[in-house]
């Protein structure tokens, strides 16, 4: 079990998922047919935005705290798998041109109010090429943040329910990557369109369900979970990144099968869980998750974990992000 420090775990070695998907692949090449797109995920992300819609239709006309419950219970779920799915176009992975997979991204944007699709993939691949490394890698907590929260329960608590605040802080401090591009517009110009049809049509008080479905789906909700399942050291102090391997993931599209994606990025979706089984030799030795609900309480009640408990690395690698790396 990890011990809770003041620091992160600083280490010299690069990050271990590029290696292993070599050898993965060198001991199965057969692994190579997974490397596909596919494009059934965009009949979810059609379904999820439809759903999201409806749902805001519904409780366009409730008074305000009722949305917030149905945002809760029900669309934190559509809009967490919608975030999935920009994962997804974020590593051209839906279809075989990227202006196709940018399209399909900020689309599935849409019921999450907030433009955050295209800069999402522009620091997101840079957390894949440079993982661990504080100034490129946006998933990694900012100093204050880790002095700040601690490992007290409170301010895990609050550090959940305003995590894509502090999300959205981190990647100023990654200045080599593009804030704004032209996709970027874009995605705001489009989803700007968009809320503002949703409160001509519905009112505010759909928006504002709209808005917290997101907002749960990535904080303060047994998904957020998600965020310290992957590259938290919840379980062992050299394993720096974690599958999950519950039900949710069928709710989710496997996100839980992080050290798989990791391994092999090009792989979709639909093929991470083929992967596994396929190379079992690689992935059962690793430590995983079960339960999102149990790591939720967990992280928020062990004082051995806290925001440090992280691996960082002093070092960049000499390479380009890019979604088939392998």
């Amino acid at each position: 079990m990890p011990s809770q420090s003041a620091t992160f775990t600083l280490v010299n070695t690069l990050e271990p998922h590029r290696g292993r998907g070599r050898q993965l692949l060198k001991t199965h090449p057969e692994a190579r047919r997974l490397i596909t797109k596919e494009p059934k995920t965009f009949a979810i992300i059609l379904a999820c935005v439809g759903a999201q819609v409806f749902l805001a239709y519904l409780v366009a006309d409730l008074a305000w705290y009722w949305s917030l419950l149905v945002a809760y219970f029900v669309g934190a779920f559509f809009s967490h798998t919608l975030f999935v799915t920009i994962h997804e176009a974020a590593h051209n992975l839906i279809f075989k041109k990227t202006w196709q997979n940018t399209a399909a991204g900020i689309f599935a944007n849409f019921p999450t109010v907030v433009p955050t699709a295209i800069s999402f993939k522009n620091f997101h691949l840079q957390h894949h090429v440079h993982q661990g490394v504080h100034e490129l890698d946006a998933d990694l907590p900012d100093w204050y943040e880790a002095k700040l929260i601690r490992n007290y329960s409170i301010g895990k608590a609050i550090w959940l329910f305003f995590f894509p605040l502090f999300q959205v802080i981190r990647t100023l401090r990654c200045r080599e990557v593009a804030a704004v591009d032209r996709f970027v517009v874009a995605n705001i110009v489009a989803q700007l369109a968009f809320d503002a049809v949703i409160v001509y049509f519905f009112g505010w008080t759909a928006l504002l369900y709209l808005f917290m479905s997101f907002w749960f789906s990535v904080g303060f909700h047994p998904l957020g979970a998600r965020w310290i399942q992957e590259h938290y050291l919840t379980l062992d102090p050299e394993q720096e990144t974690y599958s999950y391997y519950g039900r949710l993931n069928g709710i989710n599209l496997n996100v839980g099968f992080h050290n798989e994606h990791h391994d092999l990025p090009s792989v979709p979706w639909t093929k991470l869980p083929e992967l596994k089984a396929l190379a079992p030799e690689f992935y059962e030795p690793l430590l995983h998750h079960t339960s999102y609900t149990r790591l939720f309480f967990r992280f928020l009640f062990d004082q051995e974990i806290s925001l440090f408990s992280r691996v960082t690395r002093p070092r960049r690698e000499q390479r380009e992000p890019t979604s088939a790396a392998h």
